[in-house]
């Protein structure tokens, strides 16, 4: 199936329009908020100091559950429009868990 532009506008316009509707409706009742926070994932990416950022780039993806647990974890390296990844797992692991320990994400209002 193709999708033309203007077609994945209308249809990211619609999907964010019943999002923000789903949004609202969690404000406004806890048990919908408790049901949208169960299927709720975050995903943090860390991007890591590189000494030539226009050439090569890598970083730390980590997907949590809402209350912060790791849920998966993967480090990336992108060089001239190449990238991969490595899942973190074990020891690996534990070691960024503990160098991110005091890391805290608190979501604030926009900086203008």
């Amino acid at each position: 199936m193709v999708i033309f532009m203007s077609e994945i506008e209308e249809l990211t316009e619609k999907k964010y329009k019943s999002r923000i509707r789903k949004f609202k409706k969690a404000i406004k009742n806890d048990e919908e908020k408790s049901k949208f926070f169960i299927e709720l994932a975050a995903s943090v990416e860390i991007f890591l100091p590189t000494k030539n950022p226009e050439e090569e780039a890598d970083g730390i993806n980590f997907i949590t559950t809402p209350d912060g647990k790791v849920t998966f974890a993967e480090y990336y390296y992108e060089k001239e429009g190449e990238a991969h990844q490595i899942e973190i797992t074990g020891k690996d692991l534990d070691l960024l868990l503990e160098l991110f320990d005091g890391f805290k994400l608190q979501l604030d209002d926009v900086l203008e």
